[in-house]
């Protein structure tokens, strides 16, 4: 397993690295300091949201409501400092708002026996419909956030962007995690075998519980930068985010089965996604071409997927 995920992350990162060299050549602008930035920029804040579905999907799981949930972190921040709260505790307030709202998918999921692609979806609604109702529909003007606050989605370290290095310490941290923490070992065993690790003592319910909440709380996170990044907070934002993070997923390698994925393969992933989505604007291509290259991509890496699931379940 591990082998085959070292396999898959290199032939990624040779797939991006020809991609690059090829619009070096095709457009005087693609390898330029502002588009590379430009670049990490678009990716990194989603690829937090990505670490999260990554190690649901291992689990076992999948979760729709995460691009729902991204807006609701940003509404609730939004509306908390409005109200005067300081953005800070507001944040917080809203990554734990939306840490509750895995903790309730979760519940559906292991107390009620549903499926977590239709908790998920039913969430992915009803969170939506809070943020239209909280906001009523208007987009919320945050521009008096204080600068302290602001940095950390628009600040920079050393010329480096502030969301990079936080989206580069979460990825480090929970690919490092995945790999070798025990504890953590107990999400592929689950996602490999639920009932073979529940009969190894595994406690696989808590296991799959946890996750969920693990994965809405850092799409709350992404939430909190963004707002502190955009200095708003609009109620239709992160629509249609939850396919592109289960999109970079799949192709960096996670299995809509569960049990395997990698973090790193996973931002590859993402990361193959944008330098596609840049290549194409750059090369003037329709945005609606955009889309079903983007969804061929996809219909390749689940048929890969299909097709390494097949092969190990006949040995």
């Amino acid at each position: 397993m591990a082998r085959l995920a070292s396999m898959r992350e290199t032939g990624l990162l040779l797939i991006i690295a020809a991609l690059c060299v090829a619009m070096g050549f095709a457009s005087p602008y693609f390898l330029t300091w502002d588009n590379v930035r430009a670049l990490l920029l678009s990716f990194s804040i989603e690829g937090i949201v990505v670490v999260g579905m990554t190690v649901l999907l291992i689990v076992g799981g999948i979760d729709l409501s995460v691009g729902s949930v991204v807006c609701f972190a940003m509404v609730v921040t939004g509306k908390l400092f409005l109200m005067g709260l300081d953005p800070w505790t507001a944040g917080l307030v809203a990554i734990a708002a939306s840490a509750l709202v895995g903790a309730l998918i979760g519940g559906c999921v292991t107390r009620i026996g549903l499926n977590h692609f239709i908790a998920s979806l039913a969430f992915m609604v009803i969170v939506r419909g809070l943020c239209l109702a909280l906001t009523q529909g208007t987009p919320q003007s945050l521009f008096a956030l204080p600068a302290e606050f602001k940095f950390i989605g628009q600040g920079t370290v050393a010329g480096v962007p502030a969301v990079i290095l936080i989206f580069v310490a979460i990825v480090a941290v929970s690919d490092f995690a995945l790999r070798r923490a025990s504890l953590l070992r107990k999400v592929f065993y689950t996602g490999s075998n639920e009932k073979a690790a529940l009969y190894s003592g595994i406690r696989t319910a808590h296991v799959k519980f946890w996750v969920t909440v693990l994965c809405s709380a850092l799409a709350g996170v992404a939430g909190v930068v963004y707002t502190a990044r955009f200095g708003a907070a609009t109620p239709t934002f992160g629509m249609g985010m939850e396919l592109n993070v289960i999109a970079a997923a799949v192709i960096g390698g996670a299995s809509l089965r569960g049990g395997s994925g990698t973090v790193l393969g996973a931002v590859l992933g993402l990361a193959l996604l944008s330098v596609v989505t840049s290549s194409l604007i750059l090369l003037d291509v329709s945005p609606y071409w955009q889309d079903v290259i983007k969804g061929l991509i996809l219909l390749v890496a689940v048929t890969i997927d299909h097709l390494l699931n097949t092969r190990k379940g006949a040995r």
